[in-house]
Order: structure tokens, then sequence, then C-alpha cells
């Protein structure tokens, strides 16, 4: 059990690749705190965990763009739990146009969620974090922050910028053995890669040296091993987590 008695925060985990996450750490022993902006599916995935994985969970309803809820999240993670081993900053949105045709408020909503919903919760466990002179921070970024993509302007910035944001954190942080990496995911079978058309898919597969995508357990598995002892000499990295569309 590589995470046996940790505690770990997973923003935006009521389902895909978040749940997904949630359930591994749990699986490997940690505690997990569920938040997302759906109360509701929050608390079912946490209750959901807690049966199957015989371990504490609690949900909590947070929207990573503002830090007071930010701030509450961690204070409630902390009443439950103590202290906070793990964040698992994955909350995130799409809001995709071209350039040309992008609005102010899609431009403005995905950088408050994506990128400035980073800097929230970093900020708001760093305390905790450098007063118990350890931790994992772990970003999901994405292949969009590392190549761009087309009708993304918005969302690839902020991955970038989580990208970069994760470097200058892992400096920061080092004298305090709070270690802080990145996974950048290609394209995922989640429920909004699920509303693409077959055709799509197959247009997508074909750009990727392994011709599929991938799956949520795949990122799962990374932040596992950032979570864990496996890699506690590393920081500051971004793990590739593609089929090779971007090396």
């Amino acid at each position: 059990m590589r995470l046996q008695g940790k505690v770990a925060v997973i923003t935006g985990s009521a389902g895909g690749i978040g749940k997904s996450i949630a359930e591994t750490f749990a699986s490997e022993g940690a505690n997990i705190v569920i938040s997302d902006i759906n109360a509701e599916a929050a608390l079912k995935t946490a209750e959901e965990i807690k049966t199957k994985y015989n371990v504490e969970t609690m949900s909590a309803v947070c929207d990573v763009a503002k830090l007071e809820e930010c701030e509450t999240l961690i204070k409630a993670a902390l009443d439950k739990f103590s202290k906070i081993d793990i964040l698992t900053n994955n909350a995130g949105i799409t809001k995709d146009n071209l350039v040309l045709t992008m609005t102010e408020a899609q431009w403005d909503a995905v950088i408050a969620v994506n990128l400035k919903g980073v800097f929230n919760c970093i900020k708001a466990v760093s305390k905790s974090m450098l007063k118990a002179r350890q931790g994992r921070i772990i970003n999901i970024a994405s292949v969009a922050g590392q190549m761009g993509n087309a009708g993304q302007i918005n969302y690839s910035a902020t991955k970038g910028g989580v990208i970069a944001m994760t470097k200058t954190c892992a400096r920061e942080f080092a004298s305090r053995n709070i270690l802080v990496n990145a996974i950048a995911p290609g394209f995922i079978r989640t429920a909004m890669t699920d509303k693409l058309t077959e055709e799509k898919k197959k247009v997508i597969s074909s750009t990727i040296p392994l011709a599929r995508l991938g799956e949520v357990s795949d990122i799962a598995k990374a932040a596992l091993f950032f979570a864990s002892d496996d890699s506690s000499y590393i920081t500051g990295h971004v793990l590739a987590v593609n089929g090779g569309m971007y090396m």
C-alpha cells in the first residue's frame, strides 16, 4: 500500500480523470477528499470510494476559480484529517473557439478555472505543507499546453501556464520537501471525448503513434507515481501521457 495513511485532495474528482485518480489513491490506502462544483456527484463518489476501498473520505463543493472557496476546502480537509499530504489539481473546463470568434467571456472563464484555480489551490494548501515540511502537488496540464491546439487558445494558454507554474512552485517549495510535478495528458476517453463522432476519433487516433485514445487509468497511474515514494527525487517534471502524440 504505497499511500497508506496519506490524505489526498483531488479537485474536479466527482467523475472522469479526477475520480479515477481518487480511486487509484484509495486503492493504495489514501484517505480521500473529493472536491467538485457538483455537490451531489461529489458526495456520491466519496461514499462509493469509502465503501469500496475501506478508507475515510469526505466531499466538498468548491469553485476553484474563487480563492475563498479553495481556502474553505483546505480548512475543511485539515479539520477532518489534520493534514494534507497530496493535492491534485485536476479541475478544468473547455470553451473552445477560434481566435477570431472567441469571446472575452469564453477566454476569462477558462483562465479563471484552469489557471487561476490551480494557483488558488496551491496557495491555499501551501501553508500547511510548508509547516509540515513535506507534500506532493500534482497538476494536470495537457498536451495542448505543450504543442498548442487549433480552436483552444484559451485552454492551451492555461495548460502552458500550469506547466510554468509547476516549475516555479517546484523551485520555491523544494527546500521544504514539497515536490511539484505535472502530468500532460493527450486525448483520453472521458465524457468529453465520448461526445466526439467516431469519424473524429479516427482522425485524432491517426495523429497518435499508438493509434488510440488513452484511458483515465493511464493518468491515474501517473498521478500515483508522483504521489508515492517512487518519485522522491523528481520535482518540476512534466510527464507526457499521450501515446507519443507529442515527444
